[in-house]
Order: structure tokens, then sequence, then C-alpha cells
């Protein structure tokens, strides 16, 4: 049964950031939490099982980029390369409701990245609570939209969230209702900007 924590949208209590950032650190916990554009499911960096779930709640297969939620773009620069052009594109849309793919730096454990093309996807969300839990965590939570198999919209309320998938995630993080739109994902691999999905982020600067 999942533990569910009702935050503050603007004032995140630190006991509660604190438990759960520790559950996800030391009892490989999978929670879903909130963003600047809707739910996600996080888990620990490194942790197979927690990834392992992801897929198997989104039912998701192994080409699936899961992303690396950072808390600042000095994080974000320790798993990925970014060149000079690409680095102005994607500081001057961050933080926001923007993935980045990009190729992976050898901080990322080799489950994480594309098994071909060696890369990951990046964000660094605009959203306080989301910003208190990867500080206390003290490193990026791997992450993947909160979108369930055969929906076309991801839910947006954290007690349906509790109710629905109360027995395959360990806790609910719930600071009230999110948007529905995911990140717009851009992938700066190739080194030009290849707009893979249009979501939630103002795709004219990259066009």
């Amino acid at each position: 049964m999942a533990k569910y924590f009702d935050v503050h949208p603007d004032n995140p209590q630190p006991r509660t950031i604190a438990q759960v950032a520790a559950s996800i650190r030391n009892d490989d916990a999978l929670v879903a939490y909130p963003t600047d554009s809707c739910y996600a499911l996080g888990c620990r960096l490194g942790s197979r099982d927690g990834m392992e779930r992801i897929r198997s709640i989104r039912q998701l297969d192994d080409k699936h980029h899961f992303t690396l939620v950072c808390q600042d773009f000095a994080q974000l620069g320790q798993f990925v390369r970014v060149d000079n052009d690409v680095f102005r594109a994607v500081k001057a849309s961050t933080p926001g409701s923007y993935t980045f793919i990009l190729p992976a730096t050898r901080e990322v454990p080799r489950m994480l990245q594309h098994p071909k093309k060696k890369t990951v996807g990046v964000r660094i969300p605009d959203h306080t609570v989301t910003q208190a839990l990867v500080a206390e965590l003290g490193e990026p939570l791997v992450s993947s939209t909160l979108l369930l198999p055969g929906e076309e919209e991801p839910m947006t309320q954290g007690w349906e969230i509790k109710d629905r998938l109360d027995h395959v995630v360990d806790a609910v993080l719930d600071s009230g209702e999110c948007g529905t739109e995911p990140t717009t994902v851009v992938d700066f691999s190739g080194g030009e900007a290849e707009i893979v999905r249009r979501g939630a982020g103002d795709v004219s600067r990259f066009e």
C-alpha cells in the first residue's frame, strides 16, 4: 500500500520532503510526484527494480527514453555532454517544461541509456515541490510521465493516483492538481534541434 503525502505547493514541508527522499534513497522506493507539466513516476538513479516497475506500469519497451530530472544546470552537466550552441539553447529554456535528449556521460548507468544511441533525456522542472525533492535527494530522479497504457492523458489528482496505483508504487506526493500535458521533447543528440514531442513547452524557439 502506497504512503500518501499531502504537501504545500509553494512551501513544501521539509520533514515530508526529507521522508520521501529517504525512502527513495534507502528503500529503493518508486514514487508518483508532481511536476510543472504533469505527474510523473520517479526512482533512484541506478535502481534497476525501479526502472522495471516503471516499464511494467506503463508497458514500455527497452527503447523508451527515461529522463533524469535534475535540480539545476550544474547537475545536468554531470550526466550529458553539451556543446556551446546546445548549451545556450538548453540554458535559455530551463527551468521549464522541456526534456532534452543528449549524449550521456559515463555518470549515466548503461541501463538508463538508449541501447543504440547512448543518449538520455534530461530536464530541470519549474516546480517548487520537485525542486525540493531533488535537492534533498542530492542526485537526479529517474523519471517517466505518469501516463497509463491506453489512456490519452495523465492523471491529474494525487488521490486518484493513490487509489489506482496503490499496490504498484510506494508513495504518492500530492501538491494539488497538475497539468495534463507532458513536456516538450527536443532531441539535440545529432547537433541540431529535432522536436520529438510537442508538449507543454513552447516549441517556437527550436523551429
